[in-house]
């Protein structure tokens, strides 16, 4: 049962489609609440490019996850700056699948040149910010009461990675010794 990670097609869309869905009937994970169509799905998808790429996690030849980086604002000044999403078919969650995943979207991100990158995690999704703590992330804020899903408004909690940190410190202008976790 080997796990394969691949930039993902408009063939698997629908996949995609799927465990996104899932995710928005059945969790606070995402803020929607209602299901999107594969049309409006089609639409998201071309959004991303190389800077901002969607990864599938397949296995056995099925879709179980998967992962995207997209444009934190449309404003020129963010540019170097992606939010990231991830999501993990409910049956093959618990696997290490969504760890793999995210390491992956990192690599591409870093690859890409973004210099950081954002998650936005309701409360209560303590598995989300287990994984995201031990990857690097660090919390950088909490929006109170930002959303309302299932009848409960909820905080979500703002955390960032640096993939390309700055080498020169903009303060002392001088450089800078940096330590990152292999």
């Amino acid at each position: 049962m080997k796990l394969t990670i691949r930039p993902a097609t408009l063939d698997d869309l629908r996949a995609v489609t799927d465990i996104y869905n899932q995710a928005v009937l059945h969790t606070n994970t995402t803020f929607d609440i209602g299901p999107k169509t594969l049309k409006q799905r089609k639409t998201w998808f071309s959004r991303h490019d190389s800077r901002h790429p969607v990864l599938v996690a397949q296995r056995d030849n099925r879709i179980v996850g998967w992962a995207s980086l997209s444009p934190w604002s449309e404003l020129p000044a963010y540019d170097d700056t992606a939010e990231i999403s991830m999501y993990i078919r409910e049956d093959c969650r618990g696997q290490g699948i969504g760890r793999e995943l995210t390491g992956a979207i990192l690599k591409a991100g870093k690859e890409a040149g973004l210099h950081t990158v954002i998650s936005c995690i309701t409360e209560g999704n303590a598995a989300s910010l287990h994984l995201g703590k031990e990857l690097g992330f660090r919390r950088i804020g909490v929006i109170k009461e930002a959303g309302r899903k299932f009848g409960k408004v909820l905080d979500v909690y703002l955390n960032q990675i640096m993939l390309n940190p700055r080498l020169t410190d903009p303060v002392q202008g001088q450089k800078t010794v940096l330590k990152t976790r292999g």
